[in-house]
């Protein structure tokens, strides 16, 4: 079983019903509001944590990090603990303290969450090492990584694993398959060709007959592994892009295979100012996290004007589908406002840093310096004012938010057709 894909599922089925579930999700029952196994007082979010609680937890962290706030060292002891002997993180181990055993289903989408969110906070080398080692060795012979150990490549995993690769100061192009392939080769092979419909944009995985369909998710995580970078990249280091269309030499080579790609993403944030959701019964809704990632992307390509328009509608409609969504959903916004130079902490009216902060324990009363190093706050009464009360809600939106579920990098079920 697809672990994020049964999350993002299992997420759609409550809000929708079970009764307008397709049937090809009829074994995936919908879940209680209440967690179905105790929640580890590390552990960011009060959602039931089985089918994501170490992405979660990683973005939190993350998040944290990129605004300079210190996490709680119990909740980065909680992420920590969670990797098992061999670097590889499952999505969520109830029993830490029980070895991981060939049942464990341990995946390489956490596994490089954990390893971003580890190497930025620094002090964490020998799991982040670990971690690597693991990812390296289940390596899809086309230079990629499917979500599970084995499972075919798909632009998401592969995109967050070459994230993982850099925030670890591996360089991606350097880590060859055993049959001499890179991770950019295998993303290479799922951008679609200029020539063709949708041309420049990238597909999740080919269809049964081979053929590679857009789908805007994965084009925004494409873009982003194309470009070497990870789910916190800004737009600091990226020229000002404008281009229109796909360059077919460009496509040729990973940076510009992510450009030809901003390009499409960049006409679907025009177009309405947000992507729309694909979901079941989410028929002409925006995707809320789909969006944020989208806005990251297109600031790290150059494309800060199209980023700031996307960022303007979040502010302006993705509050309540922030505070359904818990950890994930904050980060995700920090990580958008942070990419365009925009203050996470005045997000429209919303404090997303302080919002994100009640959700787990309090962090440090210190901040963090670019190199991640911890200095003395020079605030402390400011800097106490975002660990909030400790109040969390359950991540999954209502009926009316159905189409912001939106999780973003977290949804790796993609195999249908996604039009741009």
């Amino acid at each position: 079983m697809n672990i994020r894909r049964s999350a993002a599922v299992l997420a759609a089925t409550a809000v929708i019903g079970t009764a307008t579930a397709p049937a090809a999700f009829a074994d995936e029952a919908a879940p209680s509001p209440s967690p179905s196994v105790a929640l580890p007082s590390g552990l960011y979010g009060t959602a039931d944590p089985t089918y994501d609680g170490v992405w979660r937890q990683s973005l939190a962290l993350l998040a944290q990090d990129t605004v300079k706030v210190v996490p709680s060292a119990k909740a980065v002891d909680w992420l920590t603990g969670q990797q098992c002997a061999d670097g590889a993180f499952a999505a969520f181990r109830a029993d830490s303290g029980t070895a991981c055993g060939a049942k464990t289903a341990v995946d390489t989408n956490s596994t490089a969450a954990a390893v971003q969110a580890l190497a930025a906070l620094g002090g964490q080398d020998a799991a982040v090492r670990k971690s690597v080692d693991w990812l390296r060795s289940v390596q899809n012979k086309d230079g990629g990584w499917g979500y599970n150990p084995g499972s075919p490549s798909d632009t998401n995993s592969t995109s967050v694993v070459i994230g993982a690769l850099a925030a670890s100061g591996t360089k991606p192009a350097d880590v060859a398959s055993p049959d001499g392939k890179s991770p950019y080769d295998a993303l290479l092979a799922l951008a679609i060709p200029c020539a063709e419909k949708d041309g420049g944009a990238f597909a999740y995985q080919p269809d049964k007959k081979g053929k590679l369909a857009a789908n805007a998710d994965a084009t925004a995580a494409g873009i982003v592994g194309g470009l070497g970078v990870g789910l916190a990249a800004t737009a600091a280091e990226a020229p000002k892009e404008t281009s229109t269309g796909c360059d077919a030499a460009s496509a040729k080579v990973p940076d510009g295979a992510a450009r030809n790609g901003a390009a499409q993403l960049a006409l679907a944030i025009l177009k309405d100012g947000h992507l729309t959701s694909t979901l079941p019964g989410a028929d002409d809704q925006p995707d809320y996290g789909n969006t944020a990632d989208a806005v990251v992307a297109l600031a790290a390509a150059g494309r800060t004007d199209e980023g700031e328009k996307a960022l303007a509608w979040l502010e302006g409609n993705a509050t309540a589908w922030a505070d359904q969504g818990g950890p994930a959903a904050y980060a995700q916004l920090i990580f958008a406002a942070h990419a365009v130079g925009s203050d996470p902490r005045a997000f429209g009216s919303t404090d997303l840093v302080r919002q994100l902060n009640a959700t787990g324990p309090a962090p440090q009363a210190k901040t963090a310096s670019p190199g991640g190093k911890a200095e003395a706050a020079k605030d402390k009464a400011a800097e106490s004012s975002d660990d909030g009360g400790g109040v969390s809600v359950w991540w999954i939106v209502g009926v009316g938010l159905v189409g912001g579920i939106g999780i973003g990098f977290l949804l790796s079920g993609r195999k249908k057709k996604q039009q741009l």
